[in-house]
């Protein structure tokens, strides 16, 4: 959704599972406005570093240049005056601070749009993108293709044992999961039992 350029500013979130298309709905945001030669600053976590230390790279390859930064205070400082649209990656590895920054950034006149997981792996709400959803003009919620069945992935599926909440990783370590086929119980994807030969 696109509100009138110059306008007060206002705030997106892009959520969903992982394997959703998140990132790669930021980066077309983000591109568009670059196209329209909008004045546009995308961010990432530092600490998340999978594909790229200075890209927002999706699952599907595709990517648009970030900042790399370490909490929302450092986003804030790093935020020039004449940008109007600001992308920010991977929302939920970033400290509850966010919100306030993501406010306080659309009170100036900012366009935010933030995708991020809205659920961990035991499907409860993740900050501060739970929060930000509250708080957004608009909520895109962004469905993935369940890895079990097919059907449509809502949750993700946490695959290999960790009681840590943060495990980065993708292929191998989560899997989307659909209502029925999500196990909160199944700490490790079980053997797919193939004879050799």
């Amino acid at each position: 959704m696109m509100f009138r350029r110059n306008h007060d500013g206002w705030v997106e979130v892009i959520c969903g599972p992982m394997f959703s298309g998140k990132s790669e709905e930021l980066i077309r945001r983000v591109t568009r406005s670059k196209i329209a030669r909008i004045p546009v600053q995308t961010f990432k976590p530092r600490l998340d570093d999978r594909f790229s230390a200075n890209e927002v790279v999706s699952h599907s390859s595709l990517r648009v240049e970030a900042t790399p930064v370490a909490t929302s205070d450092d986003l804030l400082r790093a935020i020039d005056d004449a940008t109007e649209v600001v992308g920010i990656d991977e929302g939920q590895f970033f400290d509850q601070g966010l919100v306030e920054v993501v406010d306080q950034l659309a009170a100036s006149g900012k366009q935010i749009i933030i995708a991020g997981l809205d659920t961990d792996y035991l499907r409860r709400p993740f900050e501060p993108i739970s929060t930000l959803c509250d708080r957004a003009e608009v909520v895109n919620k962004m469905l993935a293709v369940c890895h079990k069945c097919g059907g449509p992935g809502m949750y993700t599926q946490r695959i290999v044992n960790s009681d840590d909440l943060v495990v980065l990783g993708a292929q191998g370590a989560y899997e989307a999961r659909c209502r029925m086929c999500y196990d909160p119980e199944e700490p490790e994807q079980p053997e797919l039992g193939l004879d050799a030969g």
